[in-house]
């Protein structure tokens, strides 16, 4: 089951004074592409700098992993442990055969085929994850590193999977913002 979270959302109301414009669990809770992972969507931006004027939700709405190009995404992952994902009745095998060295269409993802990890991808965006609760292995091309709660990781659009290895979930905070690639 997936954690609930509380969003509180403040903004100016007509004459420019400070209000809470929202209060609650947050809504916009959805399966990630892969299977096991979990999104919970708080925020986007779609241009820096940020419009603050507007009072609508601006998490209802559908969007990829990845941020609009100027703008920029808030949002909770939660990772299964990887064991509870190989026993998803195949749902992973199926994925991982259909989105191996491709882009995942709506996403802004770009797959990999890599022996290390079936969900080897990358983003077109500067990531700032914080590691909420747990653990979890970041995987890159060529060495491995885990992380813990309180735990902080800048990544730069880089070929990276995650990799649950414990018995509980992985909660991660990402902030990420919409980058220049040198690939392209």
């Amino acid at each position: 089951m997936v954690k609930p979270f509380r969003r509180v959302v403040t903004g100016h109301d007509a004459s420019g004074k400070a209000v809470f414009l929202s209060d609650g669990e947050a809504q916009k809770v959805q399966p990630a592409p892969r299977p096991g992972v979990i999104s919970t969507l708080f925020w986007v931006t779609d241009e820096t700098p940020a419009t603050l004027v507007d009072d609508r939700d601006a998490a209802d709405r559908t969007i990829g992993i990845t941020p609009p190009m100027n703008g920029s995404i808030f949002r909770v992952v939660e990772y299964a442990p990887d064991s509870v994902v190989r026993g998803m009745s195949g749902e992973e095998k199926g994925w991982k055969a259909e989105n191996e060295g491709r882009k995942i269409a709506g996403t802004g993802i770009e797959m990999r085929h890599d022996d290390r990890h079936h969900g080897m991808h990358r983003t077109e965006s500067i990531d700032y994850a914080i590691i909420l609760s747990g653990e979890i292995y970041l995987i890159l091309d060529d060495e491995e590193r885990l992380v813990k709660a309180g735990d902080v990781i800048v990544q730069q659009g880089t070929w990276h999977a995650w990799s649950n290895r414990g018995k509980e979930p992985c909660h991660i905070a990402f902030i990420l913002i919409g980058a220049k690639v040198p690939w392209k």
